[in-house]
């Protein structure tokens, strides 16, 4: 083995020694986030929720009656009130304010919460240093198989939420869900898709490799940041439709919906995070076309990744075209966000896998 050869492998050595500690670290995350759920103070939010309630009942009896001017044979007029047509409202026009927070207003879950955050930093720091290392072992971008793509796709994911933190963005509720994902994310790249570090196949060989491949990447954390929002939005609309119906339960479950920001403001999010990021998924497939027409002299052929690329695609649009459409807002287009990113899931984990293309360079 020569110099070179043994300074790769040492790399490589060091960034699989990385990867494992930060999985080690994000796991002492994910237990103070859970601590930090656990230990929230219930009375607090209990008055929270109470407060809730009498400000959507206050907002509701705001709203005056619809009249109507009739005119009568002798030819006066009456005014009459309309009947009232009982509609489900929408997370926006139900007045209810945000959630106090995972930890619920007490100082015990506050400092789980702190120190969570703490250890989600040094986990990721840890993260960044371990695709730092595969790439120096590799010599190229770290994203050329799965396992690649994986490690940096978590570590894309933690760097978008702590960005969002230091922006002074609410978030901290992701925390305990992000924390789960990417231990389960480094596990399977770690345990099933790992390869050792290899050279590219030659249709890989391009600078559009950095540029097509990052853009899925970190497109890919957005869209599953706003997902998490998605997910969420749906059980608290629920919570929230029980809450005005007198059906809400005061248990567990209620208090954890209950810390968690407004349905409308979980939707907000959600949108925001999806349209931010959706022309940056449309590059993505023009670099990805623009590369194939360099790599096999075809813009387009129909490839299943570049297929479930463009049905990814259309998905996302349909669900941003039914935020503009008053019949499609709320849950409907809740429903067409999640099925977007099981599209993107697909293309990720099902085509690389199980379809046979010209790009299965999946390497298990």
């Amino acid at each position: 083995m020569n110099l070179a050869a043994a300074v790769n492998e040492n790399f490589a050595n060091y960034s699989n020694y990385l990867i494992r500690s930060a999985m080690f670290v994000y796991a002492l995350a994910f237990l103070a986030h859970l601590a930090e759920w656990v230990f929230g103070g219930r009375s607090k939010v209990a008055v929270q929720s109470a407060a809730l309630t009498a400000q959507a009942a206050a907002v509701a009896a705001a709203v005056p009656p619809a009249t109507v001017r009739v005119t009568r044979r002798d030819g006066g007029t009456t005014t009459i009130e309309r009947p009232k047509v009982v509609t489900r409202s929408s997370a926006s026009d139900r007045g209810i304010t945000d959630g106090p927070g995972a930890a619920g207003g007490s100082e015990k879950g506050d400092l789980y919460g702190r120190i969570a955050i703490s250890f989600t930093v040094l986990a990721w720091l840890l993260h960044v240093g371990g695709v730092a290392f595969r790439a120096a072992s590799v010599q190229r971008a770290p994203w050329g198989n799965m396992y690649e793509f994986s490690t940096t796709f978590g570590m894309v994911a933690v760097g978008a939420y702590l960005l969002l933190l230091a922006l002074g963005k609410n978030v901290r509720w992701i925390g305990l869900f992000l924390t789960t994902t990417v231990l389960l994310d480094l596990g399977l790249a770690l345990s099933v898709l790992y390869t050792s570090s290899e050279q590219l196949v030659p249709a890989l060989h391009s600078y559009w490799l950095w540029i097509h491949v990052s853009c899925a990447i970190i497109s890919g954390a957005v869209f599953y940041l706003a997902a998490v929002g998605t997910l969420l939005y749906l059980f608290r609309d629920h919570y929230e439709l029980a809450l005005a119906a007198g059906r809400a339960q005061d248990n567990r479950w209620g208090d954890v919906m209950r810390r968690l920001p407004a349905a409308a403001s979980l939707d907000k999010f959600a949108y925001r995070m999806n349209a931010l990021v959706f022309p940056l998924w449309t590059f993505t497939i023009i670099a990805g076309a623009i590369w194939a027409q360099a790599a096999w002299g075809h813009y387009w052929e129909w490839d299943p990744k570049e297929t479930w690329s463009f049905i990814t695609w259309v998905a996302y649009a349909g669900y941003l075209h039914a935020r503009a459409t008053a019949g499609w807002k709320g849950r409907k287009a809740a429903y067409l966000a999640l099925i977007a990113f099981g599209c993107f899931l697909f293309n990720y984990y099902g085509v690389n896998i199980f379809v046979t293309g010209k790009h299965s360079y999946a390497g298990v």
